[in-house]
């Protein structure tokens, strides 16, 4: 049994923090994270958090991936020494999940080390939205849960699908996130098209080398795990639009966006983006008429709290088993 709940956040999404505490009917935990003028990371926990069940919320997203990666072991570090009960490292988005393998020689598997890093630092369990592979969720020695947006991904889009279901596809811009993407092509009845693309180098812009079905309806949803750079998602869109296809939707749950991807992204003619609120978004993505941003903190406080209260996270997965409103007890 723990003394009570609490939420903390660092600098990457507060946000969000905010928004899960909102939903959970609680404050959010009061904690210094600041920086020194030699760019060292100060954290100071202002409450006494002894024999609490601590959760910190940080999305290892920038402008400074490192600062957030940072910020988050040390905050476990002062956690874990001021006798925290349990703590759990709550990543909305988890950075370096496409350095999942050694594709190439002499190349680190960074995703392992990150979850090293962060058991070694003082979580108990992770949770998180969505990884890049499935595969990085065995990376920790911690137990953990990955939540997925899906559903709500597929409830938004289902309006799109049925206003016009015989002149619509589902496109998965990378062979990587075909096995998601089978998945939600058979929850909207509709047929699913494959991009082949390749990485000419390390520099992360991609090339899309060949199309894996057929291409014949005039409307096309593009779903993919994050974008970050759009290289690929705007490969993807200049090829259908060369094909016919006149109105195309982008969806993700990270909408990372990277420099000016949401710009070059939205400027394509896209009817929407539809994206999760994992990550921040600049002001003016956020402010286009043309951007969906779904919510998902109401998940991740019924995790929490499930979590919290010894309950199944799995139900989660198949709703109804989101449950509003919440109650902590």
């Amino acid at each position: 049994m723990f003394r009570g709940l609490s939420v903390y956040t660092g600098n990457a999404h507060p946000r969000f923090a905010k928004d899960i505490c909102g939903y959970l009917d609680i404050p959010i935990g009061d904690a210094d994270v600041t920086k020194f003028a030699n760019d060292n990371i100060f954290v100071k926990i202002n409450e006494n958090a002894r024999e609490h069940d601590v959760y910190i919320v940080q999305s290892l997203v920038g402008p400074s991936v490192s600062d957030a990666i940072m910020e988050l072991l040390i905050m476990l570090d002062a956690f874990k020494r001021a006798s925290a009960g349990r703590i759990t490292a709550v990543m909305p988005y988890y950075a370096y999940g496409r350095s999942d393998k050694k594709d190439q020689p002499r190349v680190p598997i960074t995703a392992r080390l990150l979850a090293d890093l962060i058991g070694v630092a003082g979580a108990d369990r992770f949770l998180t939205m969505d990884m890049h592979q499935m595969q990085i969720q065995g990376f920790f020695s911690i137990p953990g849960d990955e939540l997925s947006a899906r559903n709500l991904l597929v409830q938004y889009m289902r309006s799109i699908v049925e206003s016009d279901k015989d002149n619509v596809v589902l496109v998965a811009p990378d062979l990587g996130y075909a096995n998601q993407a089978r998945r939600i092509a058979e929850l909207l009845d509709i047929p699913l098209v494959f991009m082949q693309k390749t990485h000419r180098d390390n520099s992360g812009k991609s090339e899309i080398v060949g199309v894996i079905g057929d291409i014949d309806r005039r409307r096309a949803i593009i779903i993919d795990d994050e974008i970050d750079r759009g290289t690929t998602m705007l490969n993807t869109i200049r090829v259908l639009q060369e094909r016919g296809v006149s109105q195309t939707w982008a969806a993700c749950t990270h909408a990372v966006l990277s420099g000016d991807a949401g710009e070059r992204l939205l400027d394509t003619g896209i009817v929407e983006l539809i994206t999760t609120d994992t990550c921040p978004l600049s002001p003016p993505v956020r402010n286009d008429p043309s951007v969906r941003v779904l919510p998902v903190a109401p998940l991740f406080a019924e995790a929490i709290r499930r979590i919290h209260e010894g309950e199944s996270v799995g139900a989660l997965f198949n709703p109804p088993g989101l449950q509003l409103p919440l109650q902590v007890r």
